[in-house]
């Protein structure tokens, strides 16, 4: 195996390692230590790679963003049915996220300390999420009298915010409800058909 080869080899391991341990302790509580004796190297070596958490977290959160918005930008400028939209955002969302549940948290963290910083970071390069073409058949729905009346953003926003919320709301879902790991993952491979449902039930005559 050639240098190249095997630093490649070694960073696919950390960042398996990091993100490992991220989903297990989030971005506070995990420490390079864990990182590290999760990937079978030794500290010094970690630091090599990624000079601290912060860095291989943000590596981590650029590339489950680099899957989640583009397939949501395809639902959203598909030429599909309004249900079939509804229900393709929730399959793809939840799936991805329930892989990578520290992407919300770590959004809205970002946002709320820069956010004119963070969205041109995560946007560079790259085709910002852009829902004007779904919020235009939302429209044309309710005109056509095949939905109730809606203000389209509402509609986004209900779609966005049963699907995030989950997530965020993870550990008190946990502490309170005593939901393990697997039943939290099961309810949220619930959650594919049951947020659908619910909104299409809500806005359908």
């Amino acid at each position: 195996m050639s240098k190249a080869q095997k630093d490649k080899s070694t960073e696919e391991r950390i960042l398996t390692a990091a993100k490992k341990i991220f989903v297990l302790k989030g971005m506070s509580g995990a420490r390079m230590q864990d990182i590290a004796d999760e990937a079978g190297i030794n500290k010094a070596l970690l630091h090599y790679y990624f000079k601290n958490k912060e860095q291989l977290f943000e590596m981590i959160f650029m590339e489950a963003a680099a899957q989640l918005f583009p397939k949501i930008n395809k639902i959203f400028d598909s030429d599909q049915p309004l249900f079939e939209k509804i229900e393709r955002f929730c399959e793809e969302y939840i799936s991805i996220v329930t892989e990578n549940p520290f992407l919300p948290l770590f959004v809205i963290n970002e946002i709320n300390q820069d956010p004119d910083y963070f969205l041109k970071k995560v946007w560079a390069g790259k085709s910002k999420p852009n829902p004007a073409k779904f919020l235009e058949q939302i429209d044309r729905e309710v005109k056509k009298g095949t939905i109730k009346k809606i203000n389209p953003v509402h509609l986004l926003m209900n779609l966005i915010s049963m699907t995030i919320f989950p997530f965020m709301g993870k550990p008190m879902f946990q502490k309170n409800l005593g939901i393990s790991e697997a039943q939290f993952r099961q309810l949220m491979e619930q959650r594919k058909k049951e947020i659908p449902a619910f909104i299409i039930d809500a806005i359908k005559k």
